[in-house]
């Protein structure tokens, strides 16, 4: 009976490896081939990948675009790691009579969709354009400031720090350490991989990140990845191996990052459900 089991687990397991791998994998087979045999449904890898790769860079200014993408996605990770966890080790390790309160409400904003505040967010951004225009429309900025920390990531962080040792805080005021003494050179570095696993998720989400940007970015050069990908399939005749192409580059740096930390993304996410 545990050989059945076995079995059948295994054999689950497997399919549902083989099913979240091939569309991957046809995204890579598919920029090898014409347009034609990607619409056809070839699952064998063809010889266009050269001329796929060449009519990409003539037809769109992806560089740009992905320069962009960079760095709207460096700069909110940076930043929703800074605030997210100052906040969330505030909340945990500071006692006040309105904070669970405060909490509480911060976790109710979950519930409300971007698609609701994101007229206000549009009539905001276009108030301040003229006194400042780093974050006015069509500036990366107005991108990155609604991402700079959201209240997952602050409830991410509270119930990780939940597991944090508190006598390690204990020792270091006594020590003689401030309250940012004590964060930057004792929680950070303890808490490494609670920063990986938000550090993937962040930067994954920043880089992915398509209705924001489309609504506040104007102008071409301002264009980041996803935008640019939608354009390219907007077109009256869509080239599908010179669309694959542009995926598959785009799928790069957020693999890589992911590859990178993949040894602390797993603890860090144990370390929330167990917090």
């Amino acid at each position: 009976m545990k050989t059945f089991n076995r079995a059948m687990t295994y054999t689950f397991l497997s399919l549902a490896a083989i099913v979240s791998i091939f569309p991957f994998l046809w995204m890579i087979v598919s920029v090898t081939n014409k347009s034609v045999d990607v619409t056809q449904g070839r699952l064998l890898p063809g010889t266009h990948l050269i001329a796929n790769l060449q009519k990409l860079f003539e037809t769109v200014e992806i560089v740009p675009a992905l320069i962009n993408s960079t760095i709207i996605a460096v700069i909110s990770t940076i930043l929703t790691l800074l605030l997210a966890s100052l906040a969330g080790y505030g909340f945990e390790m500071f006692q006040s009579r309105g904070k669970d309160f405060v909490f509480t409400i911060l976790l109710l904003s979950m519930m409300i969709p971007f698609a609701a505040i994101m007229v206000p967010l549009y009539r905001m951004f276009g108030s301040v354009s003229d006194t400042m225009p780093l974050f006015g429309i069509d500036t990366l900025g107005a991108v990155i400031l609604p991402t700079a920390t959201t209240a997952f990531f602050i409830f991410f962080f509270r119930q990780n720090t939940k597991m944090f040792p508190k006598d390690l805080v204990e020792a270091g005021r006594i020590d003689g350490l401030s309250e940012l003494g004590v964060f930057f050179r004792i929680y950070v570095p303890t808490m490494k991989t609670t920063y990986a696993a938000a550090a993937i998720i962040t930067f994954m989400n920043s880089w992915n990140n398509y209705l924001w940007p489309l609504v506040i970015l104007q102008s071409p050069e301002k264009r980041t990845i996803p935008l640019l990908i939608s354009n390219l399939g907007s077109s009256y005749s869509p080239d599908y191996g010179v669309i694959m192409s542009a995926i598959v580059i785009a799928t790069l740096p957020t693999a890589l990052v992911f590859f990178l930390m993949q040894k602390h993304f797993v603890a860090g996410m144990m370390g929330s459900v167990k917090g």
